[in-house]
């Protein structure tokens, strides 16, 4: 899914709900379709959602975590549906979760190369990770929105730590705003 800023592209929506209850995560795994439980890899079960698409983790404490969706609307609708499917198994749960929007991840692309070695010191090391041995890509942490920006050469870029789409488009301006005001933009490809 594309974002209002049409350079953004929706990556992965991750939110959570509580149920407010235990729950029997080995008799839960034999009665629900699209379930696995390898409880000596995970301590909880995974849910494949088949539509809208998602993976949600199951915890014993009643606790969800949807990840894999593509809109934050996904999101709530996959919870939903499982919380339907724990009632039709004659589970009870006294109320309708408040989902909690995460975390949304975004890619986009700046249009140019990046100079990386002259990002890392025109932004300000003291918010900037850089070690292209070990990584290709420069981790940058905005102040406000508080989200991190990966910057690669290629002038593509990944958003994460947004809990709104909002948050990911005024970091995506912030980042290009702050590399046009140090002059480094780099040239088009």
């Amino acid at each position: 899914m594309t974002t209002g800023n049409s350079s953004l592209t929706v990556e992965n929506v991750v939110g959570s709900a509580e149920l407010g209850r235990e729950l029997d995560l080995p008799a839960l795994a034999e009665d629900l379709p699209n379930t696995t439980h390898a409880h000596d890899q995970f301590p909880g079960l995974i849910h494949r959602n088949q539509s809208p698409k998602g993976v949600i983790l199951v915890f014993r404490s009643g606790k969800l975590v949807c990840t894999g969706a593509k809109r934050t609307a996904d999101v709530g609708t996959a919870l939903e549906q499982f919380v339907d499917e724990l009632r039709a198994l004659g589970i009870q749960i006294d109320h309708d979760p408040e989902v909690t929007i995460q975390n949304i991840v975004t890619s986009g692309d700046l249009g140019v190369r990046l100079n990386l070695n002259a990002v890392a010191v025109g932004l300000g090391l003291e918010n900037i990770e850089y070690e292209p041995e070990q990584f290709p890509g420069l981790v940058y942490r905005l102040d406000s929105p508080s989200v991190v920006s990966l910057l690669f050469a290629s002038g593509k870029l990944v958003l994460t730590g947004a809990a709104e789409l909002s948050e990911a488009e005024a970091a995506f301006e912030s980042v290009r705003s702050q590399l046009r005001s140090v002059d480094l933009l780099g040239s088009p490809r």
